[in-house]
């Protein structure tokens, strides 16, 4: 499977469902798509598209609840919904909401939405998986934006302290939030220093390649006595090069010319019968 595909067409259905939604999130969903395709399509998640609920499953907790277009568009693709159901984001009686809401469809572990709450929710799976002697992991991906908050800091001294190896925390740092650039909102840095300090097993990473991706996070599934945690340096909005680095992108959907330029730019690396273009 050529994976650098699989992400530009879930890069595709998430500027189709933003402009038909008329709102949404693209600059996180876009810059994550790559890290998503490897979770589900690179052999790194263990989840059941046939049978979503399977107890073996890994549990993704997306806390960053408003990257929900990378998630819907990575869930259809893998078939644990039809892709004709892309369309109803945002919209009355959805099953697509604007932010996650749990088992309301196939593959959607938490509801999600207040930003850093989902860490909380996943320490949690984390431990009552370990209490249980259940074997699954506990996948939890954030924005760089959430680590402004409080909460999340207790909750990495409780996965610490309970020594949740189990526990997998995935963190974009994507350098942007919806107020500005991080840097200016609230400087994390050192950020992996930090997290070292807080008793995790750190590795950044190239969050737009799939060799660095998949080697992180088989070294983060040999870890012993600690939780890990990945940071993927991507860049917001990737594909789309008047999306990228420009932090109002982060919470304004594409009008129809916009999109239209989006989708030419996404498809530019691709023939019409799905092979790449090396020109």
């Amino acid at each position: 499977m050529d994976l650098s595909l699989k992400a530009s067409s879930i890069r595709e259905e998430i500027i189709k469902m933003l402009l038909e939604a008329g709102s949404g999130h693209p600059a996180g969903a876009l810059g994550s798509a790559d890290f998503f395709t490897a979770l589900y399509f690179g052999g790194l998640l263990k989840h059941f598209p046939n049978d979503p609920w399977n107890e073996g499953r890994d549990r993704l907790v997306l806390s960053a609840g408003h990257y929900c277009p990378v998630l819907y568009a990575t869930l259809a693709e893998a078939g644990y919904f039809p892709k004709e159901e892309l369309s109803t984001l945002r919209k009355l009686g959805t099953r697509l909401q604007g932010h996650p809401v749990a088992r309301l469809l196939p593959g959607v572990e938490n509801s999600s939405g207040p930003l850093g709450q989902g860490i909380s929710v996943a320490v949690g799976m984390a431990l009552a998986a370990k209490i249980r002697e259940q074997k699954h992991r506990v996948v939890c991906f954030m924005g760089d934006g959430e680590q402004d908050e409080g909460q999340v800091w207790e909750a990495y001294m409780s996965a610490s302290k309970f020594k949740l190896n189990n526990l997998l925390v995935v963190i974009d740092r994507n350098n942007i939030q919806i107020d500005g650039f991080t840097d200016n909102v609230m400087p994390t840095e050192p950020l992996k220093e930090k997290l070292e300090s807080f008793g995790f097993f750190a590795v950044e990473v190239d969050g737009h390649s799939f060799e660095e991706i998949d080697n992180a996070y088989r070294k983060t599934e040999v870890v012993h006595e600690k939780p890990s945690v990945v940071i993927l340096r991507t860049t917001p909005g990737k594909g789309v090069e008047f999306m990228e680095n420009d932090y109002s992108w982060h919470g304004r959907a594409p009008g129809i010319g916009e999109t239209v330029q989006a989708l030419m730019e996404i498809r530019k690396v691709r023939t019409l019968d799905g092979r790449v273009d090396n020109d």
